[in-house]
């Protein structure tokens, strides 16, 4: 009699379980790429001297951008967008890191990163490597650039790939966002990952 009525009350318990809803899958507003087997990681420099990698920043939603100071619409856009986000999203934007990585190691140095990006927002960072490296990360994170309108040496521009990737708290890809994406899109998903970690 004993085992029937374990036996009954098993049987409940994985019924009453069973009637649980699931947990939902957070609803993104952006492209959600989680699980892409690219965009893994990277080794730059900061703005400040600093190498930093993917895991210098766990424990904060990571978006990163590829750009460069010189471009004309593009990024200046993108971290306007990103900054009138952080902006909505109040003391949560304390836990999102934006870096902006130049594809312009020729003109964009430290210096200039330095007064660059943070005029958006201080807590971004702009991010350098040398050309080679630089490469090898644009393979990894399926980005190109390419110099265009060259006038001399120092004068051109870069067209350049215009996705935002975002990285949950524990550094997993889950998000591209597009280019021209509103702050308010921007925002929803960046507190839906915060929220998440």
């Amino acid at each position: 009699m004993n085992h029937r009525l374990a036996a009954a009350c098993a049987l409940l318990a994985m019924a009453l379980t069973a009637c649980q809803p699931a947990p939902q899958a957070p609803v993104f507003q952006a492209t959600d790429i989680t699980g892409a087997a690219f965009a893994r990681d990277f080794r730059l420099t900061d703005h400040n001297g600093q190498s930093r990698t993917l895991a210098s920043f766990k424990g904060k939603v990571v978006a990163i951008f590829f750009g460069y100071t010189h471009c004309p619409d593009v990024c200046p856009t993108t971290l306007s967008d990103f900054a009138a986000a952080l902006k909505q999203l109040g003391p949560l934007g304390d836990r999102v890191q934006v870096l902006f990585v130049t594809v312009d190691p020729q003109r964009d140095t430290p210096e200039l990163l330095k007064l660059f990006v943070p005029a958006f927002d201080p807590r971004f960072l702009g991010m350098y490597t040398d050309a080679a490296s630089l490469a090898a990360i644009a393979k990894e994170y399926k980005i190109v650039y390419q110099k265009t309108s060259v006038k001399d040496a120092d004068s051109y521009l870069i067209d350049h790939s215009a996705g935002t990737y975002v990285y949950d708290a524990e550094g997993r890809l889950r998000l591209l966002i597009p280019y021209g994406s509103s702050p308010d899109l921007i925002a929803h998903d960046l507190k839906t990952l915060v929220g998440a970690s």
